[in-house]
């Protein structure tokens, strides 16, 4: 299984080789080193724990410069199956481990939008504008809590949007830039620029 940590960059424009225009997302990718590898004897699971970025030494506890030597911006596992598990603590990840034309898997934490009403969460379509009604244009309208009085689990309403770990599949590896770390991903992925994104091979 390939993964491994970036930070989006923002988005651009590539022509392919049949000159169609495309839109793809820039992914900045630091090398990752293993930090820990877990395996189904001593953890119970099998996985691969990557650490990206470096840390200034005063920031870190004595546990973590054990762990991880140099310090981790980010830190990541990555559940992996156990007779895959190739990779040894210490071995470096770059954006070599994708290849143009993969498929692959990105999450990230999509953009806060703050407290928002039901037509801009749920796309209601708001209330009537006629037969007297004057501010019902983006009500929620009935909830429909007849007989026991309460408000029914689940129920769509006005609230936090945004700001959750969002996962978008199927996107391909349009180009791999080894010189600068760079992969170039088809389309769009979740967060604001300078989002830590999560890249898995599907």
């Amino acid at each position: 299984m390939k993964f491994i940590l970036g930070i989006k960059a923002g988005m651009t424009q590539v022509f392919d080789e049949q000159g169609t225009c495309r839109a793809v997302t820039i992914l900045k990718v630091e090398p990752a080193r293993v930090s820990q590898v877990k395996t189904l004897a001593s953890d119970g699971y099998s996985a691969v724990q990557i650490a990206s970025g470096t840390q200034k030494d005063h920031r870190l506890s004595k546990a973590e410069k054990g762990h991880f030597g140099t310090g981790a911006k980010a830190v990541k596992e990555f559940r992996v199956e156990a007779e895959a598990t190739t990779l040894d603590k210490g071995a470096t990840l770059t954006a070599e481990v994708f290849n143009a034309g993969d498929k692959v898997a990105v999450s990230a934490v999509s953009k806060g939008k703050g407290f928002q009403g039901v037509v801009k969460r749920h796309n209601f379509g708001g209330g009537r504008r006629s037969h007297g009604q004057k501010h019902s244009e983006r009500e929620p309208g009935s909830i429909g809590s007849t007989g026991f009085m309460r408000v029914i689990k689940g129920t769509r309403m006005a609230g936090r949007m945004g700001n959750d770990t969002t996962t978008v599949k199927n996107l391909t590896v349009v180009a791999v830039n080894p010189k600068e770390n760079l992969l170039l991903v088809a389309g769009a992925v979740p967060g604001r620029k300078g989002t830590l994104v999560e890249v898995r091979g599907l």
